[in-house]
């Protein structure tokens, strides 16, 4: 029996891996063929129990299961209690708070430029990139998804979309009014992606937006839930919500619906065989539903905070329906990918992630034992094959107590006290003196200011979620990634933007608002630095929330929304260098100024002499 040496693990060192006939097979079988294709399905807030093949009898996953059943399951595979940590470590192999990201809005979602993804890596190998869907590490350049290794982007870069229904989305750069439900919308710009570089190699990213709030689907697939009695219910009943459960699994099996045109275009093309799908989830769910007896929801460190599905198939090459017992995170999967495209890693940065290849060739490949960390807003949780040490500091076995229900740690000191000392390390590698007490959870703005003019992309969009608003001016609901801004009734009140301005030169300014006719005229200013811009809101257009799209009632923290219309102020010189962009106004004739939804830059002259 021959022996093959793989490089894994943090400290890449090379550890021998047993293999048999059916990993040999499988390497031939890569040799022979022209490098793959990879889809990657992220959905967004579903848990571990929101599918059919993991035993929920309440919902029908029949196009997701099938990656399972075709290919190998991660039994154990975590990920981060929210969303754009998730995707950063995805995007990196690398736990989160190296790569700067520290929360899910006002800037703290942007990932380092510094940091490598996966997407720059397989650019650089050739493949063509695409990214439909929801984007949540950054906005501008050099945090937006052109500037990380995409090709072609179409979606929304924030952390969730307060339209579902005939919503406005970037098509690269610019802004588009799209029709249809959203998910369906981005799947349709996938599959002519797919389409047009059906010659291959692709690698096609469709992070989905369900089912994370607000609550909106199509009726047919709320038709099916509507009434439907739940027999599956979440570890802690009393909490939860069964509607919002009904219409979590109505857009999941939307969501099922849009994996299945995926990979029934595959099979179209002739693709299936040489294309590797991936599947998993950003956190655990949005809600108190069913998770199989797992303690923990979304935005905890417990086990049903972070456990997700994770399925990947490559017919003929990873064994069908094998399943890896070993524990494993989204932080593998950039280093596991890249193995099996056989792609050199071009980051210099290490990694924290594993390449997993030889769990999925191999059903009895070594492996040597690991911890995983968990971590969000000051809470670390540490997870070994066995246990999980809370953010507490309390010890469970999770194999005899998945539920988290009692405590072991005064039984079990030795293994307390190791998990304990790896979260340590993990406080002072990824925080060092500043500790976990401010890090994620809050609304504060991010203070690393927000890039302007860079000329590869002269458009720099600055929404309301980005900025701090001064006096009066709110938002339109506590959850800014999808807000406006409002209130602005008086001279003193003022919108604050901290930027900082890359390329000297003149810039095109516009906002994008609503005004009552009776507020109309209003005179307001643009300042930065040295340098001004007087302009009046001289237009009226006050269109009504679109909120009957939503199925069920929105969240209080989340802001309906409306038409915005985009109104040009004129004309700004900019120089470059650090400041407060600030937005006030002179004179206000009516009520109040107007609702901001974001201000554009858009660099139109540089000066070259400057």
């Amino acid at each position: 029996m021959s022996r093959a040496t793989l490089l894994i693990g943090l400290c890449l060192s090379l550890v021998p891996i047993a293999s048999g006939f059916a990993q040999d097979t499988a390497s031939e079988s890569r040799a022979a063929r022209p490098r793959p294709n990879v889809v990657v399905f992220l959905a967004d807030d579903a848990g571990w129990g929101d599918f059919s093949h993991s035993g929920n009898q309440q919902v029908s996953t029949p196009s997701i299961d099938s990656i399972a059943r075709q290919g190998v399951s991660l039994d154990r595979f975590y990920v981060c209690p929210v969303c754009a940590p998730t995707r950063a470590e995805f995007l990196t192999g690398r736990y989160h708070p190296r790569g700067g990201v520290r929360g899910v809005s006002t800037g703290q979602e942007r990932l380092d430029p510094t940091e490598t993804t996966i997407a720059d890596e397989f650019r650089e190998a050739g493949y063509a990139t695409g990214l439909f869907g929801k984007w949540h590490n950054g906005s501008q350049w050099p945090y937006h998804p052109l500037a990380r290794g995409f090709d072609r982007f179409f979606g929304y870069t924030c952390g969730h979309w307060g339209e579902y229904f005939d919503a406005q989305l970037e098509d690269d750069e610019r802004l588009v009014r799209t029709e249809g439900y959203i998910v369906d919308v981005c799947t349709d710009e996938a599959l002519e992606f797919i389409r047009d570089h059906h010659d291959g190699p692709f690698f096609c990213y469709i992070p989905f937006t369900t089912p994370h709030s607000p609550w909106g689907v199509p009726a047919e697939y709320w038709d099916r839930f509507r009434d439907k009695p739940l027999t599956q219910v979440g570890t802690q009943s009393e909490n939860e919500k069964q509607d919002e459960t009904r219409c979590a699994l109505a857009m999941l099996e939307n969501q099922d619906h849009n994996v299945g045109r995926v990979l029934s275009l595959l099979d179209e093309l002739e693709l299936t065989d040489n294309t590797i799908v991936v599947y998993f989830s950003d956190n655990g769910p949005n809600g108190h539903r069913w998770t199989g007896g797992m303690k923990g929801v979304k935005a905890t460190t417990d086990e049903g905070g972070v456990r997700s599905v994770a399925y990947l198939r490559w017919p003929g090459v990873l064994p069908a329906g094998h399943v890896v017992e070993p524990i494993s995170g989204a932080i593998d999967l950039r280093p596991t990918l890249l193995s099996l495209t056989g792609i050199e890693q071009q980051g210099q940065l290490p990694l924290d992630g594993r390449d997993l290849s030889p769990l999925l060739l191999d059903p009895d490949a070594d492996w040597p034992e690991r911890l995983l960390v968990n971590s969000w807003a000051g809470r670390i949780s540490v997870r070994s094959q066995t246990h999980r040490l809370d953010h507490q500091g309390h010890l469970f076995d999770m194999v005899g107590d998945p539920g988290q229900t009692t405590p072991i740690e005064a039984e079990q000191p030795a293994i307390a006290a190791r998990l304990q000392a790896h979260a340590d390390w993990y406080r002072e590698e990824m925080f060092g003196e500043r500790g976990v007490t401010t890090p994620g959870g809050g609304n504060a703005v991010d203070p690393r200011p927000f890039p302007v003019g860079y000329r590869e992309f002269p458009i720099t969009r600055l929404p309301a979620r980005d900025a701090e608003p001064i006096g009066n001016v709110h938002r339109s609901a506590p959850a800014p990634n999808s807000s406006f801004f409002t209130g602005w009734t008086s001279t003193d009140d003022r919108i604050e933007w901290q930027v900082e301005v890359v390329t000297s030169g003149t810039y095109r300014v516009t906002v994008d608002y609503t005004c009552a006719a009776d507020d109309v005229g209003s005179e307001v200013r643009l300042e930065f630095l040295e340098d001004s811009l007087n302009s009046k809101i001289d237009v009226a257009w006050d269109p009504p929330l679109h909120d009957n799209q939503d199925t069920l009632p929105r969240p209080r923290a989340e802001s309906p929304l409306k038409v915005f219309r985009t109104l040009e102020l004129g004309s700004i010189h900019l120089a470059a260098g650090d400041g407060t962009l600030r937005l006030s106004a002179v004179t206000i004739p009516g009520e109040q100024v107007m609702d901001l939804r974001r201000l554009t830059l858009e660099l139109v002259t540089v000066d070259e002499a400057r």
